[in-house]
């Protein structure tokens, strides 16, 4: 791992009305328009989408270096993300984010240690902790028959 801080940098473009371009150097292009809450067309990435998204990414990214570092076998992590967007005070902002992680681990697999790394990537989630909503975390530890 490089030494911090690390920069990250995204350019988007866009005309009066249509796609917004998000560009990164070295990365593939991505459109977003508003999601279908906020009268855009519901079928694009929007920011909205795009962060809880990098909740999830997080999540499974994070899980796999301390799984890693815990040497836990495992076969496969799926984890859903609801991000609840309200007002509070006359902001409108994320104050929730629903967790929903589902792991799969060989037999003979400590489970008990499994659902402790679960906890601890809740707990260290770069993402998650650079957000002032709340994080809730619902697992399901799965063994391979």
């Amino acid at each position: 791992m490089k030494e911090y801080p690390h920069h990250y940098r995204v350019a988007a473009s866009a005309g009066a009305e249509g796609d917004v371009k998000l560009t990164s150097p070295e990365l593939d292009p991505i459109v977003s328009a508003p999601p279908a809450e906020f009268d855009g067309p519901g079928d694009r990435w929007s920011p909205e989408t795009l962060l809880v998204a990098a909740v999830a990414d997080c999540f499974i990214l994070s899980f796999r270096g301390i799984a890693k570092a815990s040497r836990l076998p495992w076969l496969s992590l799926k984890c859903e993300v609801e991000g609840i967007l309200t007002r509070v005070e006359s902001t409108t902002k994320f104050t929730e984010f629903e967790i929903k992680a589902t792991l799969h681990v060989p037999r003979d697999t400590n489970e008990e240690k499994a659902c402790r790394i679960l906890e601890k990537v809740e707990a260290n989630c770069l993402i998650t902790n650079s957000l002032s909503g709340s994080t809730h975390l619902s697992q399901v530890v799965t063994v391979e028959p």
